[in-house]
Parts: structure tokens; sequence; C-alpha cells
């Protein structure tokens, strides 16, 4: 006949979450104590109750006791099924809270809905297993065989549901595979992305000492890195706290902005010198400009003595215009001298930018004051030279117009024949006295705009066409 010892753990069966009865391990303890301080005598009588069932009860034979055997077996099986049970439910907690973390989609909620209904089922089916344990006391010297077989076929029962729970929580856990295969792809995707993010700020942190080592301030790349400070704080309380989701989208956001504070403070040296160059390039073409501009009046003596007002009228604002312009100029590159002391980047970039848009729109009127004379100075001399080029124009164009034709497109022909005619105008405005010689050119030029357009229409047309 088997008996156990109802606290022993074995191999093949853990017993660390069973609920077992300890009458018998007392026992056991009792008969120790009795073996040190009984007569010698007495040991050969005590020692075969003692070890025989580890405890003190009186055992009998027969089928009373087959049946409190079975029922100890029963009672044991029922313990290993109720402790794989929670071992396997435990297990896919950590499945369904890892789903949970990253996935909020419909199907991963329904997956938490559903194994806490299943959560339910396993309370109840547990709570059967603790009841029948506490409902039979198989330690019992007056146990009768009767009540054993009750144990045993009770705790047999709970068993088999305890199982049967068991194979469905494995067939839930089975249809988690894609969910849970999502989950922790995504999560291995967070530490990477922590490190990634804390690298860049150890970096962001190493260029702005090297550019403070240069003797550059940099307090605003300085401000914009100490308010990454709290987004690390989040980054380190990791997804369990702020979702994985939210931690990768934070981890790139820092990761981001690191990275260009790294960037700006490695190109502040640099940037530095940049503007000190512009410094000095602008100052200089300031005062050649200024230089240039005393020289429009004399072009302009010269405009009025030999040709018609309508020649040389729009010039007379230049000198004053380009003077101002001159001043203005000299302003902003004071300001942008002490935004460059202040180490005030942007103020200092943005001040020499509209600097050098003076500048250029001052250089055009100063330019143009010489270009009108010098154009004005050879019509005068030929205009044929200005005829035969704009007449060119218009050939040109009025033979590609016919090119494969027998007749010409009609949106291509009336502007050519327009042309035609405003040339003609044109050089019947050169006689008389006093020729407008800038309203000649002017329309020249405006013919020579026309026909380039129809020119380039007609290209387009038959390039598609081809296509």
């Amino acid at each position: 006949m088997r008996e156990r010892d109802l606290t022993a753990t074995t191999p093949s069966q853990p017993r660390a979450r069973r609920v077992v009865g300890h009458r018998g391990s007392a026992g056991a303890l009792r008969d120790v104590v009795a073996l040190v301080v009984l007569p010698l005598p007495l040991l050969a009588v005590v020692v075969p109750g003692a070890f025989a069932g580890g405890g003190t009860r009186r055992w009998f034979g027969g089928r009373g006791e087959s049946q409190r055997a079975d029922a100890q077996a029963a009672k044991d099986d029922a313990a290993a099924a109720f402790y794989e049970l929670d071992t396997a439910q435990r297990e896919l907690r950590i499945s369904i809270e890892t789903i949970a973390a990253v996935d909020n989609s419909p199907p991963a909620r329904r997956v938490a809905s559903d194994f806490a209904a299943l959560g339910q089922r396993i309370d109840e089916v547990s709570h059967e297993y603790i009841s029948a344990v506490d409902a039979h006391d198989l330690d019992r010297d007056d146990l009768e065989a009767s009540v054993a077989a009750r144990a045993r076929t009770e705790l047999a029962r709970v068993k088999d549901e305890l199982v049967r729970v068991k194979r469905e929580l494995e067939r839930f856990g089975q249809g988690l595979g894609p969910l849970l295969d999502k989950a922790e792809t995504q999560l291995a995707r967070v530490a990477p992305a922590i490190e990634r993010a804390r690298q860049a700020l150890l970096g962001a942190s190493t260029a702005l000492d090297a550019a403070r080592g240069a003797g550059l301030r940099a307090d605003d790349l300085a401000a914009r890195l100490a308010a990454l400070g709290p987004e690390l704080t989040r980054l380190n309380q990791g997804a369990g706290q702020h979702g994985v989701q939210e931690t990768l989208h934070r981890a790139d956001q820092v990761l981001r902005e690191a990275e260009a504070v790294r960037a700006d403070a490695a190109r502040l040296p640099e940037q530095a010198a940049e503007i000190d160059r512009r410094l000095v390039s602008l100052r200089t073409r300031a005062q050649a400009l200024h230089t240039r501009s005393t020289q429009v009046e004399p072009v302009l003596s010269e405009l009025r003595r030999r040709f018609t007002a309508a020649c040389w009228q729009d010039l007379q604002p230049v000198p004053e215009q380009a003077a101002d312009a001159v001043r203005q100029a000299e302003l902003k590159l004071s300001e942008a001298q002490r935004a460059r002391s202040e180490q005030r980047w942007a103020d200092a970039t943005s001040r020499l930018s509209t600097v050098r848009a003076l500048l250029n729109s001052t250089d055009e009127a100063v330019s143009a004051a010489g270009d009108r004379l010098r154009r004005l100075n050879a019509v005068q001399k030929d205009p044929e030279q200005e005829i035969q080029r704009t007449r060119f124009a218009i050939r040109d164009a009025q033979r590609l117009a016919m090119a494969g034709r027998q007749t010409p497109d009609p949106r291509h022909a009336r502007p050519l024949d327009d042309s035609v005619a405003r040339l003609e105008r044109a050089m019947e405005g050169l006689q008389g006295r006093h020729p407008d010689y800038w309203h000649f050119l002017t329309e020249t030029d405006a013919v020579r705009q026309t026909v380039a357009r129809v020119v380039a229409q007609i290209r387009d047309e038959r390039g598609g066409a081809g296509a």
C-alpha cells in the first residue's frame, strides 16, 4: 500500500501552490522527537509505526486504506492540474499585457475582453478545487471508506475540470499568434529607439560643449537642449508607463531634435565665420556702390542734353534713391555687426539678407542709367542693326510656323503678322527732328519677346504631338 507525505514536492509534480493538509508533517515531527526521548527498548515498537505513513495515525488495512490512497492520489493529481492551470494563466497574462501595451486596435481590445472572461471561468474552477480540498480531511484516523470514495470522485471531477479549462486557455493562447508577434516586434523596437535618442542627446551635449569651448555662447541651442530633459525622463520611465507607440514616437522626436541641436552646434563656428565674411564683403560693396551712385548724375546730364525727355525721365530719381538705399544698407550693416557681437546669429543673418537685397536693387538702378546711355548711343549711331536683329527673329519664327504646312496656324500667324506691323510703326517713329530712340528700343524688345513666345508655343505643341 502506497502512503504519501502531503507536503512533499517531487520533480515530476511541483507543489508550490497546492492546497494541502499539514497533519501528517506535524505527526512525523512528533515521531522524530519521540525517537530521541523514548527508552531504547521502545524503539523497536515506535519505529515501524512512525515511518510507515509519516504520522501517528492508525492505519486500517483492507478496502478502507485503498480508498484513502486513491483519494490522496486524486488530491495530488488535482493539485498538479491546479498548479499547471495557474502557471499557464500567469504566462498567458504576460502575453495579453504585451499586446495591450502595444496595440489598441479592436482585435486587441477583444482579446483582452475574452481573456478577462476566461479568467472568471478560471476563478470559478479554482474555487471549486479549493472547496473540494477543504471539504475532505484525508488524514483523519476515522476516515470512512465511503467518505474517501466520495472525496476521490469529487477531486477527480475537479481535476478534469481544471484540465478542461487549461485546454481552453491553451486554445485561446494559440490564437494570439499574429497579435503577439506584432506586439513583440514593436516591443523589440523600444529599447534601441530609446538608446538612439540617448546617444543623440549625448552627441548634442558634446557638440554644444565644443562650441562653448570656441567662445560661442550658443544660448538658444542650450535652451533647446534643456527642453528635451523632460522628454528624456519620460523615455526612462519606459513603455510600461507611457505605452509603446507613444514611447517610440517620443524617442523619434527626441532623436530628431537632438540631431538638429548637434548639427547647429557643429555648424556654429562656421556660421560665425561666414557672417564675419559677409559683413566685410557687403560693407565693401556698399562703399563701392556709393561711389558708383555719384556717377549717375553726369550720365543723366548727358542724356538730358542729347535725347528727348522720354529717353531719361524715368531715371531722374535714381541718384537720390541710390543714396538713400546705401544709407539704409550701412545702417543695417551696423545692426548686423551688433547682433554678431552679441551672438544673435539669426538676427545677424536677417540683417545681412536685408542689406544684400538693398544693394542688389540699387546696383540695378545705378547700372540702368549707364546701360540706357550705351544703348541710346548705339541706336542713334546705327538703328539698322536693331531693325535687322528684330526682322531676323520674325522671319525665323515664320519659317518655323510654315514647316510641314501649306498654311500657318492662325494662332501663330496672327501674332507674327502683328509683330511685323509693330516693327514698321517703330521704324516710322525714328523719322523727324527729335526721334524717341528709347521708345524705338522698347518696341523692338517687345516684338522679340512676342516672337519668342510664339516659337516656344509651336515647339511645345509639336513636341507633344510627337510624344
